[in-house]
């Protein structure tokens, strides 16, 4: 069974389009000795397959930002990727989490949606959290900013080096409105039948064929989804230039040495005296 694949799919005589996405190895380096506990997990492995499917759906070249921020437990959590499919993830709290669903994990607060296209101007879309699940805010989102019927379903399994996120999409596409809605209908009742177990265990083709068989899907080439991080050494030193070489010394001074911990893979940048200075000259 292929992992972390983005499934495209149209119906030959429905007025609807689909994505089917299944993330095990991006996802499993994405949350690696973070410690989160499990409802964490499971928020950031929905966020992933939301982040996406929106690449996929919202269709520019450039890089995209999702992120959740509240007042609940998790304060902060975020995905950020790019129309390659190369993602990366983490979460903030700021006290005990209890609870699973998107309110009791981010309490009251607002989902933010920012794509930075290569070419064009950078947009921002806010949603207010004012449902329990993600899916349900998502869906909002596209109502209010596409006025597109839109479904979602996701489904999660935090298994520790086995952790597995997926998500099946279905919108209605804007062509003959009351055909579309319809059509929608049709689909939207098939898709209702799918178990989460379904979708996590079973390979694409099998899970659109059981779904739709009698409609024909026409599926096109899957695009590859990537945990990349994107943190480098350079990248570490061109911040430690803004501080100052003073300050950086006088920290190896007290410490030894300046460590620098990326926030996203936990990579850790080790910087002594000589270090310092070399950056400096």
């Amino acid at each position: 069974m292929q992992q972390d694949l983005l499934h495209r799919y149209l119906f030959d005589k429905l007025d609807v389009r689909g994505e089917l996405v299944q993330i095990e190895h991006a996802y499993n380096e994405m949350i690696a000795n973070h410690n989160y506990p499990e409802p964490v997990k499971a928020l950031l492995g929905e966020l992933l397959v939301a982040t996406c499917l929106l690449t996929a759906t919202l269709k520019f070249e450039g890089e995209i930002a999702v992120q959740l921020q509240g007042d609940g437990p998790v304060k902060y959590a975020v995905i950020n990727g790019d129309d390659k499919q190369n993602m990366r993830g983490i979460a903030r709290m700021q006290s005990e989490v209890s609870g699973s669903t998107v309110k009791e994990l981010v309490g009251k607060g607002y989902m933010v949606i920012t794509i930075t296209p290569t070419k064009g101007d950078r947009y921002q879309g806010i949603v207010p959290l004012e449902h329990d699940t993600l899916s349900e805010c998502i869906e909002s989102y596209f109502e209010q900013s596409e006025q597109l019927k839109t479904r979602l379903w996701f489904a999660t399994n935090t298994s520790e080096g086995k952790a597995k996120a997926c998500g099946l999409f279905l919108q209605v596409l804007p062509v003959d409105k009351q055909k579309s809605i319809d059509d929608f209908t049709h689909l939207e009742a098939l898709s209702d039948t799918i178990k989460p177990e379904e979708l996590l265990e079973l390979d694409a083709n099998t899970v659109l064929t059981r779904l739709y068989h009698e409609d024909n899907p026409r599926v096109f080439d899957p695009q590859a989804i990537t945990f990349k991080c994107g943190c480098s050494r350079d990248k570490t030193i061109a911040a430690l230039v803004n501080v100052g070489q003073q300050e950086l010394l006088d920290d190896v001074a007290e410490n030894g040495t300046v460590n620098i911990s990326c926030h996203y893979c936990l990579k850790e940048y080790i910087f002594d005296e000589q270090d310092i200075k070399n950056i400096f000259n």
